[in-house]
């Protein structure tokens, strides 16, 4: 075999950070190591994987097309490791991402179900917006991924999990929720409403507009919060109205900080799904996990 999977790693460096000096420190290697691995990279293969502009590397067709197929061989040699780094094949370490809602609402029962039914599997969750999930997905940083929002990655395989209701609500002292105690709120009313939303990147926000689109099509944000939990509990403040996930507000609709409030809107959902590279090998530990999730919907 003439490429190494060190070379293979000083490739992905280079294409995630745009410079050999970034990739180096990353690494760790010298700048003039990494740039002498890189040009010896690129001879090897008889082409060139990135255009210079400046100080910068950007991949090129070339490039771009064997990123891929890199990241797969590098995720190859990482589970090998991982199954055999204690001397037990049997042992696996899987890597999900999930966006917020997911991530705090819904999958540590699931993972607590898993985990009963293999107490040998060794999980790790990183929770991030559905921006930051599928970039992990996409980096074979993540073996699995969980999304609220859409994925418009065409290297990723989509696969609609569950249907989620988004729910207006408020304190039960906004002056909105008397109005909606009389009846239900006109899209004027809402339309003039103080709206907490997420940060841009966030599935909650894109399925929010979306889903708002057609009634409202402007919606600014009167203020905007990094997570599902900063916002209901702004809300249960007074600070204004939101639309959120029914798993995320269960507990203070029920605590009674949090009123639904009735509108004129038709129901609003949106489809989570789980997401996962479409070069990604799925081994018989992950399709265990992925059966434990699907059976939990």
């Amino acid at each position: 075999m003439r490429i190494s999977l060190r070379q293979l790693e000083i490739f992905r460096a280079v294409a995630l950070t745009g410079s050999t000096s970034a990739a180096a420190a990353s690494m760790p290697l010298s700048q003039s190591a990494t740039s002498a691995a890189l040009i010896e990279f690129e001879r090897t293969l008889g082409a060139v994987l990135f255009d210079r502009v400046g100080k910068r590397l950007r991949l090129n067709e070339a490039g771009r097309a064997l990123l891929p197929l890199a990241l797969a061989v590098l995720d190859g040699a990482r589970q090998i490791e991982t199954a055999f780094a204690t001397g037990a094949a049997g042992v696996a370490h899987l890597r999900l991402a999930a966006s917020t809602t997911i991530g705090n609402y819904l999958l540590p029962a699931l993972l607590a179900r898993h985990r009963a039914a293999y107490p040998e599997a060794q999980i790790t969750l990183t929770i991030g917006n559905t921006r930051d999930v599928v970039a992990a997905v996409r980096e074979f940083a993540a073996d699995l991924g969980f999304v609220e929002g859409p994925c418009h990655a065409g290297d990723v395989v989509v696969e609609p999990w569950l249907s989620d209701e988004l729910v207006i609500v408020a304190s039960p002292q906004h002056p909105l929720a008397a109005a909606a105690a009389r009846a239900p709120l006109t899209v004027a009313a809402l339309a003039g409403a103080s709206w907490l939303l997420r940060e841009p990147g966030s599935g909650t926000r894109e399925a929010v507009e979306q889903a708002l689109a057609a009634h409202l099509p402007s919606l600014p944000a009167a203020m905007t919060l990094g997570s599902s939990e900063a916002i209901k509990n702004a809300a249960a403040a007074g600070l204004g109205v939101s639309c959120l996930s029914r798993y995320a507000i269960a507990d203070q609709l029920a605590a009674g900080r949090l009123i639904e409030l009735r509108t004129s809107l038709p129901p609003l959902r949106r489809q989570l799904a789980l997401i996962h590279h479409q070069r990604k090998l799925l081994s018989a530990a992950l399709r265990a996990l992925i059966d434990t999730v699907r059976d939990g919907d």
